[in-house]
């Protein structure tokens, strides 16, 4: 059986790259970011995850594009933020990690990883994808895993 985004994300990911906003490989490498999360048990949909598959798709095409994506000011604020999530700032390090080594980007700035990963810690809180139980979703331990055994 293929995996399939829930069909509003799915919209939102074909509307970037149909109307070139990102390049493909960029959509294909955060759709194949959704589906983990999604596999992990994470409630991934248009609702719940638009905002991060959104930021995340420009972000890497910006870095793709050689922008810089730097924000000093954020990076304290963020911090404090994501304090009680090292699990989400530890997915989103991944995510970045994974990025680098599959579409050639430099790695995601420090303030950049720690928008991804507020929107992770966000997505984390929300009740568990239906037929996944409560400990697949905990971010802030070790149970998360999504794209084999990479969390």
């Amino acid at each position: 059986m293929e995996e399939k985004l829930e069909e509003g994300l799915a919209l939102r990911v074909q509307v970037f790259r149909e109307t070139g906003q990102v390049r493909p490989e960029v959509a294909e490498f955060v759709e194949g970011e959704l589906l983990g999360l999604t596999r992990a048990g994470l409630p991934v949909s248009e609702e719940t995850a638009g905002m991060l598959t959104s930021h995340l798709m420009m972000a890497l095409d910006r870095l793709l594009g050689g922008e810089s994506l730097e924000d000093p000011d954020a990076h304290g604020h963020m911090a404090e933020e994501l304090a009680g999530h090292p699990g989400a700032v530890r997915l989103a390090r991944q995510i970045s990690r994974r990025a680098e080594e599959t579409l050639g980007t430099g790695p995601l700035p420090d303030a950049e990883t720690g928008y991804l990963a507020l929107h992770l810690a966000v997505l984390a809180q929300r009740p568990a994808a239906a037929g996944h139980s409560a400990p697949d979703t905990t971010l802030d331990g070790t149970a998360v895993r999504q794209n084999g055994d990479q969390p």
